[in-house]
This record gives structure tokens, sequence and C-alpha cells, in this order.
């Protein structure tokens, strides 16, 4: 058998090889070699160890081992998407799955709902936050993570499950039949006219319809007769390029340049236009970014900034100016990787890190500054590259307490607000709505009596400062004063629910919120109090926008 195996590897070799030669043009025959010669390795010692080594092994894990290590050391955009990972990446991909509508999580050993959809069979059986589950279809989800039973409640639309409910405040149990549905979180989640003038548009993704739904917006805010609009990327991850290209086409000129794509192979190049007639190239328009908006929404703000057709508010945003495509790999399996660089019509990439280039701990650094590049907007303003989308005006950057993180991972919030909604019937609107001292209060004392812990950034630096201190023999010299600082530094509950009252009340607000208004009347409670949107009214005046917009040399 063994001499058999070997007798076929030169085959196998000299097929895969004949397989990939397409991709290679005639002159290039020395990479055809290597990757043929590269590939005999390979198998060989792949069949080698599974032969051979001393404990039984498990062929298609070290075949996944290989294939990931190879993909980490290009980029983190470049991935294998197995055949038991495709119903996933396909949620990922177009933010739709077959299930019940709402999330879940554990807490303190029970798995609760913690959030249904408006609209979706969950909340249609009326199912809460707060309620526990205790069974599906009759088996007990006790020992079950949350991925196990998040699992069982997706499934093939039209299908029906059973959930066994205890529900908030109430000891007994009821059984709910729900038909799963098609989930699909719609792109824009919210889109208003915030005031008389100014229409606002929360843009959470870039799927197969991020454009339609972007366009209906507008129509509103056009039939309305909106003077200005707002389109918010914050936390926008990205997504599809065509939509970014069909969003950015509403703003400008038929014919405009949005974003040029360049590849190792020439031939793959290309310049993306709009193609249509835009909505609108007048109307006021300002961009709302953050440090998590990526790809896609680095497309539209970028274009739209180097067009000099919208002020971009907020902060420098991820830097991700990589191209990816998928295709279609044997036994059900897919490769998705990075094809290309894009550019914003300027002619810039804003790819902030270099991955063709680590040190020598193989860790990816940002691109060098003596490497970047100025370039001109439309209109003649000095723009950079590799550094993401760098807004025309900064919002400043507030630092997240960390005791937040303490309180997320006890369920405290969620507890909380389970007991605010059995005590409160009804609220105020999310526009008007806050906690009173006396409400914050009580929250303080939940805190107090669980025993929470968290690190802080500032303690973690010491621990660092102390490490390289002694390895130097400062330390000595100088313990005292580490002593004292670390008692400074270190996480003090009391301290910390004083100093960060404004943002834990706000979170509290919103988890609240969302069990009268659910996801819109989370982002209707967040805009009352929003420096960001502030910011992105005030630059929708003609005179200030004119001026940001001016050639700055």
């Amino acid at each position: 058998m063994q001499k058999l195996k070997r007798f076929k590897l030169p085959v196998i070799i000299l097929v895969l090889a004949a397989s990939i030669g397409w991709a290679f043009k005639p002159n290039n025959r020395e990479n055809l070699f290597e990757i043929a010669k590269n590939i005999e390795i390979f198998t060989s010692m792949y069949r080698e160890l599974n032969l051979w080594y001393v404990d039984e092994t498990q062929p298609g894990d070290l075949m996944r081992t290989a294939i990931d290590a190879m993909l980490n050391s290009l980029d983190p955009y470049t991935v294998y998407i197995s055949e038991a990972q495709i119903e996933d990446y396909r949620i990922m991909t177009n933010r739709v799955y077959g299930g019940i509508g709402a999330t879940i999580r554990e807490v303190d050993g029970a798995m609760y709902i913690t959030e249904p959809y408006a609209g979706f069979p969950a909340n249609k059986e009326n199912l809460k936050a707060g309620d526990k589950i205790i069974a599906v279809d009759d088996e007990p989800v006790e020992g079950k993570s949350t991925d196990e039973i998040s699992e069982r409640l997706k499934g093939q639309a039209g299908t029906q499950v059973k959930l066994t409910i205890q529900p908030l405040g109430s000891d007994e149990t009821r059984d709910v039949k729900l038909e799963r549905e098609n989930i699909k979180m719609k792109d824009v989640s919210y889109h208003e006219m915030i005031n008389d003038t100014v229409g606002y548009v929360k843009l959470d993704a870039f799927t197969q319809t991020a454009a339609s739904e972007v366009r209906t917006a507008l129509e509103d805010f056009k039939a309305k007769e909106a003077k200005g609009v707002i389109l918010d990327l914050r936390g926008n991850g990205g997504g599809l390029m065509r939509e970014a290209i069909a969003i950015v086409n509403m703003f400008v000129p038929k014919g405009s340049l949005v974003v040029t794509t360049k590849s190792r192979i020439e031939e793959q190049n290309q310049k993306h236009y709009a193609v249509s007639e835009p909505i609108d190239t007048l109307i006021p328009l300002t961009v709302l970014v953050d440090n998590m908006s990526a790809s896609a929404s680095e497309i539209v703000s970028g274009a739209l900034q180097d067009l000099d057709r919208a002020v971009v508010v907020g902060r420098t945003t991820f830097g991700k100016g990589l191209v990816q495509n998928t295709v279609d790999l044997s036994y059900n399996s897919k490769l998705k990787l990075t094809i290309a660089k894009y550019y914003i019509p300027s002619g810039r990439c804003i790819q902030k890190l270099d991955y063709s280039n680590r040190d020598e701990f193989g860790v990816v650094n940002e691109v060098p500054d003596s490497l970047l590049k100025k370039f001109k907007t439309k209109g003649g303003r000095t723009v950079m590259d590799g550094r993401g989308i760098h807004p025309d005006i900064e919002v400043e950057d507030e630092e997240s307490g960390r005791i937040l993180a303490g309180l997320f991972a006890k369920g405290l919030v969620f507890k909380f607000a389970n007991k605010y909604v059995q005590q409160h019937p009804e609220i105020a609107s999310p526009e008007a709505f806050s906690l009173n001292d006396a409400d914050y209060a009580a929250f303080t004392e939940m805190v107090k009596a669980a025993n929470i812990t968290y690190s802080t950034q500032s303690s973690k630096f010491l621990e660092k400062l102390e490490t390289v201190a002694k390895r130097e023999m400062y330390y000595e010299d100088s313990n005292e004063e580490f002593k004292a600082l670390s008692e400074k530094l270190a996480p003090n509950v009391d301290r910390d629910l004083r100093k960060f009252k404004h943002q834990i009340s706000m979170v509290l607000s919103n988890e609240i919120i969302s069990r009268y208004y659910y996801q819109e009347g989370r982002i209707r409670h967040a805009l009352v109090d929003d420096p960001f949107l502030d910011l992105g009214i005030t630059y929708l005046n003609t005179t200030k926008q004119q001026k940001v917009l001016q050639p700055n040399g």
C-alpha cells in the first residue's frame, strides 16, 4: 500500500502543477517550478507524518493548521472557509440567517433572551429581554454553551422550534412555539429628520441592500425638503465595494471617478466611476466616522472627501485599503483572498498596516511616516495616504472607563435593567429618558455587592515599567514611589463609579430603553448626547462647509 502511494505522488504533483499553470505567464516558468517543487515537498511530508508519527494524527486538523499558518503569513483578510463554516460566512456577509430574531447570553450559569428584534418571531410571541430559556425542543439548556444554544435556535425559515421559557419576574414556565424566519438586519438601521432641516442616516453595513436603503432614506429627506444630510458610518466595518460606489454616486456627478483597484496583475486593474444620475450634488453633507469605520466605509468617506463633496467629522478611520474576492474551492469550501488595493479619487491608498513587511519578530507595523505621501483633493486640499481617512473636523477621543468591562462581565447592566423593567411598566420617550440619582444609587449598591474585578490600562503599563525597572536595578531605589502610584492607579470601584458616572448612566439608559423601544430606541437615545452629531449638524452650515473645503495648500 505504501509503495502504491509513493508511486502515485509524482502523478498528483503533475496534476496540481498543470492545474495552476494557467495562472502564470509563459515567461514565469520559475514560479511554476517553485510551486510544483514545494507542493511535492509538502505532500511528501504530510504523508510521512500521517504514516509514521508516534501518536495517532488527525489529517484534517493537520491540514487546517498548515492552511491557517500559510494564510496568517499574508494578511488577516485572506482566509480559508471550510464547508462547515459556509453558513456562518453567508450570515456574516449578507447579514441574513434563519432564526427567531433574538440575541441570547449566559448569566450566572443560566441562559437568557437579551434582546428580541422588533417584528421578528421572538418579538411576535412576546418574548422579552430577561426571559430565561429552560429548554429548546424539550432538551434542557443547562450546561450548554451560548454557541450551542444559538445553533439550536437557528434553522431553515419556515421550520419550528419550541422554547420552554421562564418569563422575567415569574416563577412559572411556559412553552412557546416559534416559526423561524429569514432574519435580515437592515443596513440602514435608522433614518429620520432629526430636526426641521436635517436628515440623518445610520448605515451599519454594506450588504447587497445598502445602496437601495440609503436611496430610500435620501428620497424621503428630499420629500420633506431637507436642507442637509448626515451620513453616519461609525462602527461600520464595510462590505461590498459596489454598494459603496453606488452610495457615493448619489452625491456626485455622473462620470466621477470613485475608486481605482490595483493588483499585481496589471490586466486586473480597474477604475470605477459613478455611472448613474445622482440624487443631489448640492445638498450640504457631513459624514461621521470613527476608528471602526473600515473598508467600504472608507471608500465612501474618502471619496466624498477627495471630491470635496462632504465634510468628514469624527476620528481617523481604521485604515483598510485592501480588496477581497471569494473563490470556490473543492468540497464546497471557499478561499477569501486579498486581490488588490484600492485608491480613492486623489490617488491615495489609505491602507495603514504593511503586511508585506514584518519585523524580526513577525510583527506587522504601520507604513512608516517617511513613506507617507501627500495628495490633493479635487479642490486642492492636502490629504495623506497610509493612515485611514483623517477627518476634516476631529472629535476628541474619550477613554472609556475600564470599570465598564467589569460591569458587563458580571452581567450587572443586564440584571439592573431586568429589575428596572419590572418596576416601571412605562418610561419616557428615548429622547427624554434618563436615570435619576436614586436609580444610579441603587445600581451602585448592586455593583458593590457583586465584588467585580477589572484592570486599568494605567496599572498594566505600571507593571511593565516595574519589570523593566527591576531588570535595570532601579526598582529598589524607587519601590515606595511605585507602591504609591500602584495604589492610585489600581481599580477602585467607589472612585470609578463616581468618575465614570456619565458613561455608566448612558450604558444603563441604553439597555433600559431597548426593553421598551428596541434597537431604534437605542439609536434615538444615543443621538441626544452625541458630540459627533452636534458637529455634523454645525458643519452642514453652507458657510462653515465651504470654509473647510477651501484649498489648504
